[in-house]
C-alpha cells in the first residue's frame, strides 16, 4: 500500500517516520519531494584506469552549493534530508520528470530498505550535450513509501546504514566474493 500525505503526516507528528529538515511544502499527495544536498563525489582517477569489485575506490568530495555537471559526467551526490524509516515501511526513490526532460538522470539504486537511516546517495548522470548547472536546496525527486504487510524479520543495518554526504560504493565489504 502506497502511503497517502495524511499518512506521511501522522507518522511525522508520532515519530514512527523522521525525515529531516522537511517543509511542509514538500510533502505531496503520495509522496515527499528530495532535495540535492551540498555534497558531491567523483571517482578518482586509477592508475590502471580499471575499479574492480573487491577493492576500495577513492572518490574526490567536494561540498558547494552550486556544481557545474558536464556532458557524459557520472556524480554521486546527497539528498539534504535525513531518513528515518520504521522496520515496517519501504521507499521508491524516483526522479522529478522535468530533470529527465533536461537530460538529468537520477537514479539510486531506486530503493529504500525497512529499517534505514541516513542520507540517500544519489547517482547522478549527465545525457545532454550541454552542462547542468546543479543547485543544492533543489527538489531533484521524490520518495514514495509503501507499508509492509508485516514488520521485517531482519530490518535494514547494512553497510550505508547511518550514511551521510555523497557515500562512494562499498562493495569491496561484500560477503560474496
Amino acid at each position: 500500500m502506497i502511503l497517502s500525505d495524511k499518512t506521511i503526516n501522522k507518522m511525522l507528528q508520532n515519530s514512527t517516520l523522521g525525515i529531516a529538515p522537511l517543509m511542509p511544502e514538500q510533502i505531496q499527495p503520495a509522496s515527499v519531494d528530495i532535495r540535492l544536498g551540498d555534497t558531491f563525489s567523483v571517482v578518482e582517477d586509477s592508475s590502471s584506469g580499471i575499479i574492480t569489485l573487491d577493492s576500495k575506490i577513492s572518490y574526490k568530495t567536494i561540498k558547494t552549493d552550486t556544481y557545474l555537471l558536464l556532458p557524459g559526467q557520472f556524480v554521486l551526490a546527497t539528498t539534504m534530508e535525513y531518513f528515518k524509516l520504521p522496520d515496517d515501511l519501504t521507499a521508491f526513490v524516483e526522479g522529478r520528470s522535468s530533470l529527465g526532460r533536461m537530460g538529468l538522470f537520477i537514479q539510486n539504486a531506486g530503493w529504500v530498505d525497512p529499517g534505514f537511516e541516513g542520507e540517500i546517495t544519489l547517482e547522478l548522470f549527465n545525457a545532454n550535450r550541454c552542462a547542468i548547472e546543479l543547485k543544492a536546496g533543489r527538489r531533484v525527486g521524490q520518495l514514495v513509501f509503501a507499508k509492509l504487510d508485516d514488520h521485517a524479520l531482519n530490518p535494514y543495518n547494512g553497510k550505508y546504514q547511518g550514511q551521510t554526504g555523497a557515500t562512494g560504493s562499498r562493495v569491496f565489504m561484500d560477503g560474496d566474493k
